[in-house]
This record gives structure tokens, C-alpha cells and sequence, in this order.
């Protein structure tokens, strides 16, 4: 193989010639560019990087027929992400040799060199961890991170020797929820099966629950490119049996853990297969799913074993290995039993410091609800001794207190109150910050209700067609079921429909309500809140929780809601994570974010100090520009000052429904105005900060219209810059606001008057 790296490579594109930094080959395809900026011009950063790819696939794109990754870096920073990765989606490559091998102080795009680029990883990479998937408007392009990489790496090679040992155990990955865990299986499963060791081995997928299998079948399906054949979805029990049944080899196959279920007349399950090459990938490799608990029949006097035992007695020579988002419990004996230990961790603080997830933020609303204190205490005693879904011997004691709380939880006057609260919030919520909210009902008939309810106060959000509407509720039904739920009741090409509308940004669709269904193995980036009203627990509820700290555009946070007591349940949780290994919080209570939103608003004000803007709310628009004329003549207070408030606002949009921060929603907004008014003036800087959230402003009337003509607010009319007149000059030399006008000045002679002179050479030589 013969391997070139070129220095400013020409090619003639739609617009002239362009040369890209670096373009890497492999055997004269282009496989990879990097596009590199000076890292002592502050200006030059990799954002600008970045819209120089999109340049160059735009006016050079047969260069990218056969690329595989786009590197972009300013010398102390560099990301790696695929051809058609937003900027949010390019991401940090932290590692070189393999997992463990975590440099601390080196330059980042030294370490991505090196640990991307070295030639046998490369290779690996460019044949295994590239996948597609079509979500019905484009192909998207998409590439393992470093922990995905390094995590299949060492996974098939303790496979392998798990297999050929015959220990059986190939062990578990740890991925926190939101890290990519179905790409890294589809990428394990299509490195596997490559290895001459396997034997064309036979790949079981199996997961607990329907739409869990759906969701990952559809995966594998967007990646057969990458497998080399077309997964197979198990249909039934009879499908099941007749499938693995003396199968000889190969084959990727998907099914749930419930279909390895005993019929009548069988006292054990039969043994399907006794090959050793097949490998059993287990998802979410919990207890609950995969315990080998027997119980006592009452009726028969015998006992019944759960399912896992069930698909050891089918499969006695395979291979186990489990990939979960959750740590295991610390008793949880038969999950390491099957799986045996870690392969490799990749946690909360892992995913947040590398943006592969944003930080999920915790908030109580009990209080809000001014629930009858008796019926608080009975409903917060219960709760922490409820989860659904578990086996237990006591299973019918079990359903009478779940059925006992459901009666205080759906009372119509706390349901009533829910609504109203929710309604209040998720509109101050997206006030701050645009997507989407998830609300998690404890049953069907309360999701309904609750529905009633939410639209008893927003009409306009109903509506009867699947096609429209602001509000849905996702569940599962029969035609038994009573009349008020058949409307919610939908077919499964109607639900798909239902699920695009969700994950489209863009559509109207802003909340659902669901019961199971959508709380794992869904991914909707745009959904920054989850308010939960029904008993959650353990691995149950930190998957439900991440669907929210997915990243999407200027998102800083996910936010839990909480209306039914789940605090106690959410430390249990954490301590179960802390003691696995797991370092970052499960959740950060909005009061931290409360804290840091008053620190910041603090340093804001202090550096007012000497000026009064205390009539911002009356006189808003004529303090805009003495207040940025004074912020401009402090030391460095432009940039001092726009940090800030950008500080201030990420703050502000992760507690902004906080009667505390209400409070401050109008001051806040104000010195966004000075931001925008200051970044107007700046030639460097084009319109408002895109990470600004500066609808704040316009929802706030504080400054409702004005911002765009900065001439307008310091006394001037827009001159017209081909005519820089002694009379305008004049009037700027006697402005009142100093530091404004060199800003203006600076602007006018950098941005506009340097776009006419590139038509008019004697203009140009002239000034």
C-alpha cells in the first residue's frame, strides 16, 4: 500500500483553483483532509476551519467521492468528524495506541495524528467503523469516536479468545447512554464476523423489549454495507427455533429475550445449537432481563426459571458478551456470571467532557403542585418501593400497591394541577431554548387523562390527524381498550410517522406522552426536557433520563422534571454508578445552575459599576448605547463582557424556569440587547453570536425592535459609505459615545468600504 500525505494540493474547482492544507491518500485515494488554521491569529479558529470544508465540497467535491474523515484543527485544537457532520458533531480524539493511552498536555492534533492516523489503526478504522443511515431526507455519514474505536477493538479480541478458551464469557462495555452504543454494535458485530478465527460465526442480538429490537435492527439494517449481509428479525417463537436450529453458520439475528419462552408441555427449553462460534450480544445486560431467579409455582409445585436460563439451555457453547449504558449492580452476581467483567468504560464525564452528550439537569416541582401534605407523604413513601417490571415472588402484593398508587398519582384534581404546571413550564422552558419534551405517565389511563387535561388548557396543540398537532400520546393498545384511548391508539406505520414528526426539529410535534414505550434505545437530539410522573428506578430510570442529554445545536443542558418524588431513586442510582466506577453526576440540580447564573449576573453588574442603568425597564433603549459605549471603555471589556453574558445566558437557560430566576429574566435580557448592540459594531462579527439565546429578548419586550441599526442609537443616519464625508466624520467626531464610534468607524472601513474595493481598482488605490 502506498500511503501520501500533500501539502496544499491543487485542484481546479467551479470557482478557481483550491488547495486544501493536507489531503491524505491512500493508494491514490483521497481518503482524508485536514484543513488547518494559524494558531496566533485569534481570529482563525475551527470553526472557520470548518466552513472552509463546506467551501471546498461544495466547489471541489469529487475530492470527497472517497473521504472517510474531515480533521480540522487551529494547532491547539483539532476535531475529527465525517463528511457530513455538523460542526457540533465534530468531535476530540483523545487516544493513540489504545484506550488507556490518554496523553494530558500534549497538542490536540499531535494526539489525533498519531492516534488516528497511524497506519494499521487507520486502515481498521476506514474498514470497520464507517456507517450510513438514511433518515428519509439524506444520507448521513457516520464515523466511531475513539472510545467507540478502541472499546470494539478490545471487545472482538476478548471475544475471540473468550470462544477458543471456551470461558464463554467475552465480557461487558459500559457506554453512558447518548455515546453511540448502537453504532459501536454494529461496528463490533461487522469486525467479528471478518475474523478467521470466528469461522463465519453466527451473531444473536438480543434485547428485552420490541421497540428496543426495532431500533436496533433498523441500525444494522442502515449498516449492511458494513456487514455484508442483511440482519435477520426473529418473528416469533416457532421463528426463533426453526432460525437457529442446526443453522451452520453466518448470520446476524434479532431477537427479544421474551421469545426464548417454554411452550406447555416443555419442562426445559431445547437445545437449538452446539456451535461454538456463535456469540450471543446482549443489550442493557441487567438482572431484570437476564437473571437466572427461579420461582415457585403455587399451582404446579415446580419452579420456573427466567428466560436467560432458558437461552443457555439453547445455545450451551456460545458466547456471551453484554454492551449496556448503565453500570451493573454490585450484587448483580448473574450479569457477570454470564458476561464476566468490563471491557471498557466510557462514562458521564467521559461523554460530557467531550461533547459526545450535554450534562442532564435535575428539578423537583412537588412543591409547586400544593398537593394535600397526607397525600404528598403517601405518594413519596411509595414510590421508592415501586419499579415495575421486575420478577417477584411477591408479584401480586406488588400490583396492588402500584394499583393503589395509581389512584392518588391519577386523582383528577392532582392531574389537573400537573397539567397546568407542566403547560407553564414548557413554555417558559422554550422560551429560553427551542426543542422539544417528553412527558413519562405512570399509566395508560393517566397519560389520557393528562392529555384531556393539557389541552382543556391549549386547544390549539390538538388535533385528531396524525399529521398535525403540538401534543401525542405514544402507547400500545388493543381494540378492547375503552373509547377515550382508541383515539391515541395507532397503527405501526403511523407510530414511524409519529416518530420522524418527533425527531424533526422542525415540526410542530413539541410534546409527547408516554408510558414504555420511547424511554430506551430513542434518540431525538432536540429534546431537552423529560417530566416524569410515574416510579422509576435503577438502570430503568438513567436510561430513561438520557434521552435528553443528547446534543443538538446551542443545547447546554437536558433538564428532569420531576412531579412524582424520584430524588431518592436518583441517588440510589448514582451510588449504584460512583461505586461501578463511574465518575461524573447522573444529574446536577438546577440550583447549581441557579448558583452560577447569580455569580455571573453579579460579575455583569460589577462591571457597571459607575453607571446607572437602573431604568432598563422603561427606558431600554436609550441606556443601549451609553451602556455599550461605557462596557466598550473598560480593559478588554468587549470580550470581558461578551463571555459573560454568554456565561450568563447558558446559565439562564438551564434554570430559566425558576421562580428565582424569573426574577432576573428581564436584566438578563437587557444586557443581551448591550451584546448585540456592541456585536453589530464589531466587523468581526457577523449579526447576534449564534450561542446566544436571544429570544429571550424579543419574548421579554424589553428591547423589541431597535438592535439592528446601531446608527440609529447613537444619533447618526446610515451614511452611505461610498462617500466618506467630511460632514460625516464631523458628526462622528463629536458623538457623545466615544468608544462606539470607533467601533462604527472600524466597521465601516474594514467591512464596507473593503467590499467595494474589490470591484474598483482606482478606488482602491486611492484609499
Amino acid at each position: 500500500m502506498i500511503f501520501l500525505v500533500v501539502n496544499q494540493f491543487t485542484i481546479k474547482g467551479t470557482k478557481g483553483n483550491r488547495r486544501p492544507d493536507v489531503v491524505v491518500f491512500i493508494n491514490g485515494l483521497p481518503l482524508c483532509v485536514l484543513e488547518l488554521k494559524n494558531p496566533a491569529d485569534e481570529n482563525a479558529d475551527i470553526l472557520k476551519a470548518y466552513h472552509q470544508l463546506q467551501t471546498y465540497k461544495d466547489e471541489i467535491e469529487d475530492l470527497f467521492i472517497f473521504n472517510e474523515a474531515l480533521i480540522i484543527s487551529d494547532g491547539m485544537n483539532a476535531r475529527i468528524g465525517s463528511l457530513t457532520a455538523t460542526d457540533e458533531r465534530f468531535m476530540y480524539w483523545r487516544t493513540i495506541k489504545n484506550e488507556n493511552d490518554k496523553p494530558l498536555l500534549e497538542y490536540e492534533l499531535d494526539t489525533l495524528i498519531k492516534g488516528f492516523f497511524a497506519k494499521e489503526l487507520f486502515l481498521d478504522y476506514i474498514q470497520n467503523f464507517v456507517l450510513f443511515e438514511d433518515d428519509s431526507k439524506k444520507i448521513i455519514k457516520k464515523i466511531a469516536g475513539y472510545h467507540q474505536f478502541h472499546a470494539v477493538k478490545e471487545a472482538t479480541k476478548c471475544v475471540i479468545e473468550a470462544s477458543l478458551n471456551k470461558t464463554r464469557k467475552g465480557g461487558v462495555v459500559w457506554h453512558t447512554q447518548g455515546s453511540g452504543k448502537s453504532i459501536s454494535m454494529a461496528c463490533f458485530a461487522g469486525k467479528l464476523i471478518k475474523q478467521p478465527q470466528m469461522k463465519n460465526p453466527t451473531l444473536l442480538i438480543v434485547t428485552d423489549r420490541n421497540d428496543l429490537d426495532g431500533q436496533l435492527y433498523a441500525t444494522f439494517c442502515s449498516a449492511k454495507m458494513l456487514l455484508g449481509q442483511d440482519p435477520k428479525q426473529i418473528e416469533n417463537i416457532d421463528d426463533l427455533r426453526e432460525t437457529l436450529k442446526d443453522k451452520p453458520s453466518g448470520g446476524i439475528i434479532f431477537t427479544t429475550i421474551q421469545k426464548f419462552a417454554l411452550k406447555k408441555e416443555e419442562s426445559h427449553f431445547p437445545i437449538l445449537s452446539e456451535r461454538d462460534n456463535i456469540v450471543v450480544i446482549a443489550d442493557e445486560a441487567h438482572r431484570s432481563q437476564y437473571g437466572f431467579d427461579a420461582m415457585l409455582d403455587g399451582e404446579t409445585g415446580t419452579f420456573k426459571y427466567g428466560y436467560a436460563k432458558h437461552l443457555r439451555d439453547a445455545l450451551p457453547c456460545a458466547t456471551f458478551i453484554g454492551f449496556t449504558g448503565t453500570p451493573i449492580e454490585s450484587e448483580d452476581r448473574d450479569t457477570r456470571a454470564v458476561f464476566g467483567e468490563y471491557i471498557s468504560i466510557y462514562d458521564i464525564e467521559d461523554a460530557v467532557r467531550d461533547g459526545a452528550t450535554v450534562p442532564i439537569y435535575y428539578e423537583s416541582r412537588l412543591a409547586k403542585l400544593n398537593l394535600d401534605s397526607e397525600v404528598f407523604k403517601k405518594i413519596d413513601k411509595e414510590v421508592g418501593e415501586l419499579v415495575e417490571g421486575e420478577q417477584t415472588n411477591e408479584q401480586e402484593k406488588f400490583k396492588g400497591k402500584w394499583a393503589a398508587l395509581e389512584k392518588l398519582v391519577g386523582a383528577k384534581n392532582r392531574i389537573e394541577q400537573v397539567a397546568k404546571d407542566l403547560v407553564e413550564h414548557f413554555e417558559t422552558r422554550r422560551a429560553s431554548i427551542e426543542g422539544k419534551g417528553m412527558i413519562v405517565a405512570m399509566s395508560r389511563q393517566i397519560a389520557v387523562e393528562l392529555y384531556d387535561a393539557i389541552i382543556a388548557l391549549k386547544p390549539e396543540w390538538d388535533s385528531n390527524e396524525p399529521n398535525r398537532g403540538a401534543i401525542k400520546i405514544i402507547m400500545t393498545g388493543s381494540a378492547s381498550d375503552e373509547a377515550s384511548m382508541q383515539k391515541h391508539l395507532y397503527s405501526k406505520q403511523t407510530k414511524k410517522e409519529l416518530e420522524k414528526r418527533f425527531k424533526d426539529p422542525e415540526d410542530e410535534l413539541k410534546l409527547v406522552i408516554v408510558r414504555d414505550m420511547w424511554l430506551t434505545g430513542f434518540d431525538a437530539p432536540s429534546v431537552h426536557t423529560m417530566y416524569i410522573d410515574k416510579p422509576m428506578r435503577s438502570h430503568n430510570l438513567m436510561q430513561a433520563i438520557a434521552r435528553v442529554n443528547r446534543v443538538f445545536k446551542d443545547k447546554k443542558g437536558g433538564l428532569v422534571v420531576d412531579y412524582i418524588g424520584i430524588a431518592n431513586e436518583l441517588k440510589s442510582a448514582l451510588q449504584t454508578y460512583t461505586t461501578a466506577g463511574g465518575k461524573g453526576k447522573g444529574t446536577i440540580d438546577t440550583a447549581e445552575a441557579l448558583a452560577e447564573m447569580f455569580k455571573r449576573l453579579e460579575i455583569i453588574q460589577n462591571m457597571f459599576h459607575g453607571f446607572d442603568y437602573s431604568e432598563f425597564m422603561t427606558k431600554a433603549h436609550r441606556l443601549l448605547a451609553p451602556a455599550a459605549n461605557f462596557i466598550l471603555g473598560l480593559e478588554e471589556g468587549k470580550k470581558r463582557y461578551s463571555d459573560e453574558v454568554l456565561a450568563l445566558t447558558k446559565a439562564f437557560s438551564l434554570c430559566g424556569t425558576m421562580s428565582e430566576a424569573l426574577t432576573c429574566k428581564e436584566e438578563i435580557a437587557f444586557f443581551q440587547a448591550i451584546k448585540a448592540v456592541i456585536q453589530k459594531a464589531n466587523p468581526k462579527t457577523k449579526g447576534i453570536d449564534k450561542d446566544s439565546v436571544i429570544k429571550q429578548i424579543i419574548d421579554n419586550a424589553v428591547v423589541s425592535d431597535g438592535v439592528e441599526d446601531i446608527f440609529a442609537l447613537v444619533g447618526l443616519d446610515k451614511p452611505n459609505i461610498g462617500i466618506l464625508s467630511d460632514e460625516f466624520l464631523n458628526d462622528v467626531a463629536h458623538m457623545p459615545y466615544k468608544n462606539l464610534a470607533v467601533e462604527l468607524l472600524e466597521r465601516l472601513l474594514k467591512d464596507d468600504i473593503k467590499s467595494k474595493t474589490k470591484s474598483n481598482v482606482v478606488q482602491e488605490k486611492k484609499i
